[in-house]
């Protein structure tokens, strides 16, 4: 946050080169979080709204966005709720890191996209391969081992202390549901909404410590600590609106 608020963007390089400009471009940020990466969009020119449930996440936002001077509205709202609190259109959809898995109906994800843009707009998002989820991730792994099937019969409970933010945090609410999709689902989603799939790219890389035999490098992406490029561990995909 500090680093932030001096001026640095949080964005990754994939995704400023894979979006590209965005000066001047009406940008709709679903599951937002508390901002960051909508009000790096910002930065670079974009009109920006963010989106997310959270409560605690939005009103962060706005008061960072009030802090900084950065221009950003941020609407408080589940996704599947949105088209009752927000009419608008946009040139852009995004969304980014830890998504997908909080999502039990890609059909109704993929619709609330294709609705918020306008003819020729794109979505774009970044995202953790599913492949890489059938893998061991807990503190004790040292190497790829699967764990998961990659066609889990229905949502996942976990049960844990700690986040991915605090890992020595102890929490009051242990309890999460969460929901895998494959990477076709994911694509079909989207040509089923009337978009047209532009590209689909996979990284041997990844925004964050996916396991904890990673390593960080000097562009801020994790690999595997052996070096080896054996999995996708990370994918991003640009999906238009046609024209007409």
């Amino acid at each position: 946050m500090d680093g932030f608020k001096r001026g640095r963007n949080s964005l990754y390089p994939v995704e400023l080169e894979e979006v590209g400009d965005v000066r001047g471009k009406r940008l709709l940020h679903l599951q937002c979080h508390f901002g960051l990466d909508t009000l790096s969009w910002a930065r670079l020119g974009a009109e920006v709204t963010g989106v997310d449930f959270s409560e605690a996440g939005v009103d962060e936002a706005k008061a960072l966005a009030t802090e900084l001077g950065i221009p950003a509205r941020f609407v408080l709202s589940n996704l599947y709720s949105l088209r009752g609190v927000l009419e608008d259109d946009f040139d852009i959809v995004y969304s980014s890191y830890g998504v997908l898995n909080w999502l039990p109906d890609l059909s109704a994800w993929a619709g609330t996209i294709a609705h918020y843009l306008r003819p020729g707009g794109f979505f774009y998002l970044i995202e953790a391969h599913p492949f890489a989820r059938i893998f061991d991730d807990e503190a004790a792994a040292t190497d790829l081992r699967p764990r998961h099937p990659y066609w889990r019969p229905g949502p996942m409970r976990l049960e844990e202390d700690g986040t991915y933010a605090d890992k020595e945090a102890h929490l009051e609410h242990r309890v999460t549901i969460e929901f895998d999709h494959t990477l076709s689902g994911i694509v079909n989603a989207l040509i089923d909404a009337g978009l047209r799939i532009e590209f689909l790219h996979e990284f041997p890389f990844c925004g964050w410590e996916l396991f904890p035999f990673m390593t960080k490098g000097d562009d801020g992406y994790y690999r595997l600590r052996d070096g080896a490029d054996r999995i996708p561990l990370m994918f991003s995909i640009r999906a238009r609106r046609p024209d007409r």
